[in-house]
């Protein structure tokens, strides 16, 4: 997974002609740590997709931007448009992840 540390960058990130998923976390959030522990089975399932990450922390405004009312959330962008958002009350297991991107992209 890509880490993404400026707007500018994610601006770019998101103007992609494919779906890419990004992952929106912080440093002190237990759930997004608890995220990480299984995230990996997930990516190495959708691998053919680009995998990016936020701390909405550092970059500020581009979760409020995108309705990022909690954390983790996964988003799916394509061409600049928010395709699809998993709220963070849905990211707590690896299934419920799973479920939401093959709902999504297949």
């Amino acid at each position: 997974m890509k880490h993404i540390n400026t707007e500018k960058q994610f601006n770019e990130v998101i103007e992609s002609e494919k779906p890419v998923i990004v992952k929106f976390f912080a440093d002190w959030c237990p759930d997004c740590k608890r995220m990480d522990m299984f995230i990996g089975d997930v990516i190495d399932e959708f691998s053919n997709y680009d995998w990016y990450e936020i701390n909405s922390d550092e970059v500020k405004g581009i979760a409020e931007k995108f309705e990022v009312m909690g954390i983790p959330s996964i988003l799916i962008f394509q061409n600049g448009e928010k395709l699809a958002h998993q709220h963070s009350a849905y990211t707590k297991t690896p299934e419920s992840v799973t479920e939401f991107l093959h709902e999504q992209l297949g």
